[in-house]
């Protein structure tokens, strides 16, 4: 058996996925105390996107729930580059709200700077799959051309010979 980049980028999908289906969960069933987190975090987004509820509650919960759903979905490999965009999207205002290590002091500020760098390493994880496809895209386009190349040349070389 060779690991090849599908085994890799599927063992990559399934390594990744659990950590925003569980954290989207507790957002879901028990947003109280992520809200308060994020409460400062979310009036400064509101400052930009206007339409915003007031419920932090509730966009705790929304969050939660897109972090279940992108999360289930890269796990199973359905639409893994859309779901990891959505994870992406989802993680960077969790981690700013979350883990605002330049708010605190002490032990409490390295713990959370820990954490964050961590949601760093995780939003690069989802970067490089949402860049996966790409690659490949450019591998078979450069073959097409290549193959199309090669028979023009073939043809032509024929009909020499002919």
């Amino acid at each position: 058996m060779t690991f090849g980049p599908s085994l890799l980028q599927t063992a990559g999908r399934v390594f990744t996925a659990p950590i925003f289906i569980s954290g989207g969960y507790s957002a879901v069933t028990d947003p109280a105390g992520k809200a308060a987190m994020a409460e400062s975090t979310l009036d400064a987004i509101r400052e930009y996107v206007p339409g915003l509820p007031d419920d932090n509650e509730l966009l705790v919960r929304i969050n939660g729930g897109v972090q279940i759903l992108a999360g289930t979905t890269l796990l199973l490999g359905i639409k893994p580059r859309l779901s990891a965009l959505a994870l992406a999207g989802s993680l960077i205002p969790t981690t700013l709200a979350g883990h605002s290590f330049w708010e605190m002091e002490g032990g409490e500020a390295k713990a959370h700077q820990t954490q964050f760098s961590k949601n760093l390493a995780a939003l690069g994880g989802l970067l490089l799959l949402i860049g996966a496809g790409e690659n490949q895209k450019a591998i078979d386009k450069a073959a097409a051309k290549a193959a199309r190349k090669a028979a023009k040349k073939a043809e032509k070389h024929a009909l020499k010979q002919a």
